[in-house]
């Protein structure tokens, strides 16, 4: 089985949405980018957000297994994958991809 790696890459802030429907909430998302995480098959990474690890575990789990080229060559590296959390108020973009040395 192997290892995958999980990069933030970018966190969007719809400030617009937050003031017409959000309830105030203190640290709604901790992520900074370029923070990394490294999954072991199935297993949650210490510090990810559960929300976030809810949009990628199944893209995770197959890459670590040896799954590649989701949805027939959507990422120029077939062996990683592109993911959002499903945050409408604050977005976090991961990109995941598997941590062996011929990933393309």
């Amino acid at each position: 089985m192997k290892k995958v790696k999980i990069t933030v890459m970018k966190q969007t802030i719809y400030q617009d949405l937050i003031d017409l429907y959000e309830n105030p909430i203190h640290h709604a998302c901790d992520m900074k980018v370029g923070q990394i995480y490294i999954a072991n098959d199935w297993e949650k990474p210490e510090g990810m957000c559960n929300s976030a690890w809810e949009s990628m575990n199944a893209f995770v789990m197959t890459l670590a297994h040896g799954g590649q080229d989701f949805y027939d060559g959507w990422m120029k590296n077939k062996k990683s994958a592109m993911i959002s959390c499903n945050d409408g108020f604050r977005p976090v973009s991961f990109l995941i991809e598997t941590c062996d040395e011929d990933a393309e």
